[in-house]
């Protein structure tokens, strides 16, 4: 793309020289019409002044000799010499009764007859060259005076204005798209300062841009750059603090495997190396599960523009997560049961996240269940809130350890937690606009609910409570 002064004198010098062509033309048109009138006007006066010497009161011999003396010296005429060009492309003539010629100009053309229609009038001589005329008749003396002019001096005084008018608007022109170039430049200076403060900061360089004073017109720019400039520091920061959370995560882990493999080198016994061997999945599954949590809080962190929610039916995407997660449970020798709503509940959310966060509420509540024990999930609807709710018969959670329950690789009396379980739930929660309560139940074990705004007002829906198949 060309730069925005060449754009932008390209423009003004487009509509400057369009101007410019449609006033010429209104110029020459101007022109043209004035040019006649005033010929016009003295082509009429020529004929009456000439009509008023030949109704001198004379006898016919001093009229003769008036003829005779007009003609001599109208002979004797050198334009070229004494006079003016354009002396030869004037002429005139006067007729009798009987279309003789009385009086005429060298100059004057030959016509096979003589003029009858008074008036202008353009005529065409016998040498093709065209002719303005004015034709006067004079009854009280039974004479036709003929007044003419050639058309091409009237093209010669209109090409002589519109030269000497056009050349100077197009050498002003000239000057002036130089001036508007450098008073382009000069208003375009803010921004090339700009682009050269740009250009001077560091690659590396995130402060935001701060220059006084600014043109109004660049406010804005300044203010989406430096907006840029605050998310770009933001997700370099999310990027750090996931690198350095599983660099600290993953170290203990791997020391750990490390341990268990050494030992199975070392085992003596085929009873050794089975222990090892055990202790080794055991930590190979910690670990996988702790990538797996660290991979899903680095897509849960907040982003500057995160996709769209949709309505779903809360009900239907509870349902399909439960029916994955049974078999798991059912190898834990855990049972599941769903209270589900009499009606379908809609919230703004999305599948991807209702799995994520009922995945880690449930596996927190298989972690602290007794063997047998039952985790029951509820879905309700109270105050335009959707309720998701999974309790378990563990031991319950201790008051001072409530909030710390969020707090990332927080993990109370699970050796194999990683401790981001609710922290990931945390975070689902505040992205649908909802929250995570944590309640100890009466007859023993927690309550996790996940509370998130309705898609629409319903009524409480009565609960049905069924078990899930078991196999």
């Amino acid at each position: 793309m060309t730069s925005i002064r060449r754009r932008t004198l390209t423009l003004i010098i487009g509509l400057l020289l369009a101007g410019l062509a449609v006033l010429s033309t209104f110029n020459v048109h101007d022109s043209n019409h004035e040019i006649a009138e005033v010929y016009d006007a003295q082509l009429a006066q020529n004929a009456r002044l000439l009509q008023g010497v030949m109704r001198m009161p004379m006898d016919s011999t001093e009229h003769a000799q008036l003829y005779q003396a007009f003609n001599q010296a109208l002979g004797e005429a050198k334009p070229r010499v004494d006079g003016h060009p354009y002396e030869s492309k004037i002429a005139f003539q006067v007729w009798d009764p009987k279309g003789e010629v009385l009086v005429h100009t060298a100059s004057a053309p030959s016509f096979t007859a003589p003029p009858t229609q008074p008036g202008f009038s353009d005529v065409l001589d016998l040498k093709g060259r065209q002719w303005r005329a004015f034709m006067l008749e004079d009854k009280q003396n039974s004479l036709r005076i003929w007044v003419g002019e050639r058309d091409d001096v009237r093209s010669d005084l209109v090409d002589r204005i519109v030269r000497h008018t056009l050349w100077p608007n197009v050498i002003g022109s000239l000057i002036l798209a130089a001036m508007i170039w450098l008073a382009i430049g000069w208003g375009l200076k803010p921004l090339a300062d700009m682009a050269a403060t740009l250009r001077a900061r560091h690659s590396g360089s995130l402060e935001p841009l701060q220059m006084t004073p600014l043109p109004s017109e660049l406010e804005p720019m300044q203010a989406a750059l430096n907006r840029m400039l605050a998310q770009i520091q933001e997700v370099l920061g999310r990027e750090r603090r996931f690198i350095a959370d599983a660099a600290h995560e993953m170290r203990t882990p791997l020391a750990v495997l490390r341990v268990h493999a050494q030992n199975l080198l070392e085992a003596g016994t085929e009873q050794e190396r089975r222990e090892s061997l055990e202790f080794l999945i055991v930590g190979v599954d910690r670990t996988s599960r702790l990538v797996n949590q660290l991979l899903t809080m680095a897509r849960l962190e907040p982003k500057t523009n995160p996709p769209p929610l949709q309505r779903i039916d809360l009900s239907e995407t509870v349902r399909n997560s439960l029916v994955q997660l049974t078999p798991w449970l059912l190898s834990k020798q855990l049972e599941l049961a769903f209270e589900d709503s009499a009606e379908p509940l809609h919230v703004m959310a999305s599948t991807a996240a209702i799995d994520i966060a009922l995945n880690n509420l449930i596996t927190n509540a298989a972690n602290f269940s007794p063997e047998h024990g039952v985790i029951t999930v509820t879905l309700t609807q109270a105050d335009g809130f959707c309720h998701l709710s999974v309790e378990d018969q563990g031991p319950g959670i201790d008051e001072e350890d409530r909030e710390r329950l969020f707090e990332r690789f927080y993990s109370r009396g699970n050796a194999q937690g990683a401790g981001l379980g609710l922290t990931i739930v945390n975070t689902i929660a505040t992205r649908l606009g909802g929250r995570i309560t944590l309640v100890n139940r009466a007859e023993g074990g927690l309550r996790a609910t996940l509370s998130m705004p309705g898609a629409q007002s319903r009524p409480a829906a009565q609960r049905i409570t069924r078990e899930l198949p078991q196999g």
